[in-house]
């Protein structure tokens, strides 16, 4: 069923009995051309689009619990491709593109909306740093804007404009940046890539990798084994247990990353605005809550779930930023476990064990990632050789000494 304004008229004419489930409910099959672990936006992604661009159906998606339950479904929404280096911004802009049109691509309403991402700068040194990021944009074709004092104010009044600490100077904008529904995109995928014959298996947690004279021949899952051609992971913070099971060790630490809504309000944020001064990001949704995050726990955890201490220091940075939210209520918190690489890029390559593909590695990254990751990791498997725009997202950059450090920290995980 194609959804448009005239089947909404139509069905509810006849009551709204004619509403077909979104995806199906199959039974795995024996055996599959490619088997994709993990049914998060990522790996969704990746079915739909070896699906539609590159012909190949024989895909199943396993999800150990449900579409939509991981860090997909659990997140800030954000989208933007503002991206210093060339390892970076080529590919944040390819999936910025694809963001633009994915609503008319897979028939459904994901909600993009492109309000704006405004990035505060506090000091002359950060501003020159934002003018070289900006002019490094511009050189890519990615639109950008470097604001002044007057401007930001004219934009948002209710910043804390002369902060004795953290006086905002201006600020660099992204436009064609914004949020998305994180709900709608995964199923939006996961509708697109079952109508093009692809099985979504919910609830099948894999529990080991089988391999035949080294190379990876299928997994034992909780609903049996399912043979594969080629083995595509996407599990995001549990890369590094489903790497164990064919004793490979990553170059990633998994960290939790908190997120809160608050109380509805009034509209008065009406673009995604980000703290310079520290990790703070904020912006209001459709109902009214405010959707803000910060840094992650700093330390290692498979729990979804994180410690007081990260909450106020989150709360502490966005009052510095807008003095008005020591009045809102925080009306609930989350966590996603985030699979922090050691220079803060992914890792989307071939590992050493055949037909063992990894995409992993998106520390705070993933869902502005998700089409533009989908679509090249669907590339690499399909063609065996990566995308042009993720040739430096390789697994052995790290031996090979070739880091794509965005921030400058180093190959330090906790700080990216």
């Amino acid at each position: 069923m194609r959804y448009s304004a005239f089947s909404i008229l139509l069905n509810g004419l006849r009551g709204n009995a004619s509403w077909k489930p979104a995806w199906r409910e199959p039974a795995p099959k024996p055996h599959y051309d490619v088997v994709i672990v993990g049914g998060g936006g990522h790996g969704l992604a990746t079915a739909y689009y070896l699906a539609k661009a590159f012909g190949i159906r024989n895909v199943a998606v396993l999800e150990k619990s449900y579409v939509g339950s991981g860090n997909v479904g659990r997140n800030t929404t954000i989208i933007r491709s503002n991206y210093l280096l060339p390892g970076n911004n080529p590919f944040y802009e390819l999936s910025m593109k694809l963001w633009e049109g994915l609503e008319q691509d897979f028939n459904f309403n994901a909600m993009v909306s492109q309000r704006g991402v405004l990035n505060l700068c506090h000091s002359d040194a950060q501003r020159d740093a934002y003018t070289r990021r900006g002019n490094a944009m511009r050189l890519h074709g990615v639109d950008a804007d470097l604001l002044d004092r007057a401007q930001v104010r004219t934009m948002l009044p209710f910043l804390d404009f002369d902060n004795a600490r953290f006086p905002i100077k201006g600020g660099l904008l992204q436009r064609r940046g914004g949020t998305v529904r994180h709900d709608g995109v995964a199923w939006g995928y996961a509708r697109g890539a079952d109508a093009m014959g692809v099985d979504i298996i919910q609830n099948c947690e894999v529990t080991a990798i089988r391999r035949d004279n080294g190379k990876v021949t299928g997994v034992e899952t909780s609903r049996g084994f399912i043979g594969c051609g080629k083995l595509a992971v996407a599990v995001a913070g549990n890369s590094s247990r489903v790497a164990e099971m064919v004793d490979m060790k990553l170059p990633i630490e998994s960290h939790v990353l908190q997120a809160f809504v608050s109380e509805g309000l009034k509209p008065f944020i009406d673009c995604v605005v980000t703290f310079g001064a520290g990790h703070f990001y904020v912006s209001q949704s459709d109902k009214g809550g405010l959707v803000f995050g910060g840094d992650i726990d700093g330390y290692n955890s498979y729990a979804q779930r994180g410690n007081l201490a990260t909450v106020e220091h989150v709360v502490e940075a966005g009052k510095a930023m807008i003095p008005a939210l020591s009045r809102v209520r925080v009306l609930r918190a989350w966590g996603g476990i985030m699979d922090m690489s050691m220079d803060g890029t992914p890792i989307i390559d071939r590992t050493p064990i055949d037909n063992l593909y990894l995409n992993a590695g998106w520390c705070y990254g993933g869902f502005k990632a998700t089409p533009g990751s989908g679509f090249c990791f669907a590339h690499l498997i399909a063609k065996d050789e990566p995308h042009q725009v993720t040739r430096e997202m390789r697994l052995d950059r790290f031996a090979r000494g070739y880091l794509v450090d965005e921030k400058g920290q180093g190959a330090q995980p906790n700080l990216h």
